[in-house]
């Protein structure tokens, strides 16, 4: 199963300048239980955005056109189409962005894990591709409330694709 995860702002932001437009914790945990033990699947942009390299306890693959592009932990594919194909085996691979491999994942993704921060960023430079959600059927839903350590107000959501 192609599995896309990803958080963004009320008006489909992502990030700015190369970075998340917030941190939050509970967001991340998520982010870690639901992909740790599973191929993470990413642009260039996104691995060097990352702050430690290659995500721990995860296969790490790195789409580039850089044919001489190295990453210490990482499979490197000069396509995205190829690096699924290598991972078709797995129940679940993640793309984690960024917005390119977000666009070229959309219509072979199964399943979405998305993280809607209740807020708008007018800083964003990077959005993700919008979701036809007559297409999708959404499976869960919690609120997360605004707190001392996550600082906006957000809403994890997952949705299936309708067969």
């Amino acid at each position: 199963m192609i599995s896309i995860i990803v958080a963004t702002g009320i008006n489909s932001e992502i990030g700015a300048a190369n970075r998340l437009l917030w941190r939050l914790p509970t967001d991340m945990k998520r982010f870690k239980d639901l992909t740790t033990g599973h191929t993470v699947i990413m642009g260039r942009k996104t691995f060097e955005s990352l702050p430690n390299g290659a995500l721990p306890n995860r296969t790490n693959v790195v789409i580039t056109n850089n044919a001489d592009y190295k990453a210490f932990n990482c499979e490197i594919y000069d396509n995205l189409d190829d690096a699924l194909k290598a991972h078709a085996h797995e129940d679940e691979v993640f793309i984690i962005g960024g917005a390119s491999i977000y666009r070229q994942t959309l219509e072979k993704a199964e399943k979405i894990y998305l993280t809607k921060v209740c807020e708008t960023f007018e800083k964003a430079d990077t959005f993700f591709p919008e979701i036809s959600y007559n297409e999708w059927i959404k499976t869960d839903e919690t609120t997360i409330p605004k707190d001392v350590k996550n600082i906006h107000h957000c809403v994890f959501q997952t949705f299936i694709k309708k067969k």
